[in-house]
């Protein structure tokens, strides 16, 4: 069931590409950059001036389908480096996990909060696409009800909150940012009226797209050049309805219009430096990307949360490391729904966390390696005295052809 044969790849600085290397994989957002399928041979000078513009500063090419180079470091090294990165992180204990597993019921009211929110979020993107005033303040019921169920189960709503359908995924990714941003919120230890902010903010940032033509937001293949300036309009849009509405606070204006901004001063529409950037929009920078990568869009499929993590730790110049840190701690270093490999050979996906364990998080085996077939789920808790098992890494779910992984840790698709 496993995929082929390892790819060889390296990742080099983006000045060091040529013409010749076959490009696997930017080491960046895809909503950053307009080559949103990425694997291709660069051919042209003008291809590689498109690449150097887009605001990625490293690459992975695959030196086995092209031009080699002698500089740059491999998968294997790369992997070494962001697994002792995020293994620091668990040196303290985060403020958010909640001990013990999600349970049916949880994740059930997590969902159903979800299927609630939707209708409200659509007719709040109807009235502005319509041209009505949009008040800030008619969302801070619907934030207050998110921001409950992050503080009394968190688990459970930033684990439903990938599970999104295709046709509802602007508005669901409001929602899902909503949370995310008070778990974040919480753990970097905010007060109780700037979690709403933050929570507001996470909810409006991306009203700007109420203005992007479906055929480009939607969009199932590569954005050109043109339809990638529309979409990189969106942050100015929906600041200039919020701020014609006049009832949003500066942090969600400045979420709303800095979320892409990176700290490197790469990002848009300002192109800001580190310490232009406010603390909110920080935070809604990575979260906004982490729910956009773990969710399955019209143009890629969804991350696994775990892989998600470790890819976001490369992307050197993009988030605030001290932002990025405690987000990893509010989701944890092996988020619910992850699929891991332990030292034992047994594929399982993580079904719960602890907070004084991060690395020892509960799984439930699902596959042997060794006998390259399913066995029987068993839940295991890897932090347990008696448990001789641990994590060796985690799993790409490109390289497996598993269909059932968010029903062995207990998802259910919202809007099913």
């Amino acid at each position: 069931m496993a995929g082929g044969s390892e790819t060889v790849v390296k990742k080099i600085l983006v000045s060091e590409l040529r013409a010749g290397m076959h490009i696997h994989e930017f080491c960046g957002s895809w909503m950053d950059h307009p080559f949103w399928r990425a694997k291709f041979t660069v051919s042209t000078e003008e291809e590689l001036k498109r690449i150097a513009s887009c605001g990625v500063k490293e690459i992975w090419i695959d030196t086995s389908k092209g031009e080699d180079l002698a500089t740059g470091v491999t998968r294997a090294q790369v992997t070494r480096e962001v697994e002792r990165e995020l293994e620091s992180f668990a040196a303290e204990p985060s403020e958010i996990i909640v001990e013990g597993p999600l349970g049916e019921a949880a994740i059930a009211k997590a969902a159903s909060l979800y299927k609630r929110s939707v209708p409200r979020i659509t007719a709040l993107f109807a009235e502005a696409r319509m041209g009505k005033a949009v008040d800030a303040r008619g969302c801070v019921t619907l934030v207050d009800e998110i921001s409950e169920s992050v503080l009394r189960n968190p688990g459970a709503l930033i684990s439903v909150a990938r599970l999104k359908r295709r046709d509802e995924y602007t508005y669901m990714h409001s929602v899902a940012v909503c949370a995310l941003m008070v778990a974040l919120g919480r753990q970097l230890k905010l007060n109780a009226e700037e979690l709403r902010q933050a929570g507001l903010a996470g909810m409006l940032h991306d009203l700007g797209k109420a203005f992007t033509p479906l055929e480009v937001l939607n969009k199932p293949g590569k954005l050109s050049e043109a339809e990638f300036e529309i979409m990189k309009g969106h942050p100015e849009r929906g600041h200039a309805v919020l701020v014609e509405g006049g009832t949003a606070g500066p942090e969600v204006l400045d979420v709303c219009l800095h979320h892409h901004e990176k700290v490197d001063g790469s990002g848009y529409p300002h192109h800001l430096p580190d310490a232009e950037i406010s603390l909110f929009a920080k935070m809604g920078a990575v979260c906004d990307v982490y729910d956009a990568i773990t969710s399955v869009r019209p143009y890629k499929p969804g991350w696994d949360p775990g892989e998600a993590l470790r890819r976001m730790a490369q992307w050197k110049g993009h988030f605030d490391e001290h932002i990025f840190q405690a987000f990893v701690k509010s989701v944890g270093i092996y988020p619910v729904g992850t699929l891991v490999r332990l030292k034992s050979g047994r594929i399982a996906v993580v079904t719960s966390q602890k907070a004084k364990s991060m690395l020892a998080p509960k799984v439930k085996v699902f596959f042997s390696t060794k006998a390259n077939m399913r066995i029987p789920p068993e839940e295991i808790d890897l932090s347990a005295s008696w448990c001789k098992d641990e994590i060796a890494c985690c799993e790409s779910r490109d390289d497996w052809h598993f269909k059932d992984v968010e029903q062995l840790w207990g998802g259910v698709h919202v809007g099913r």
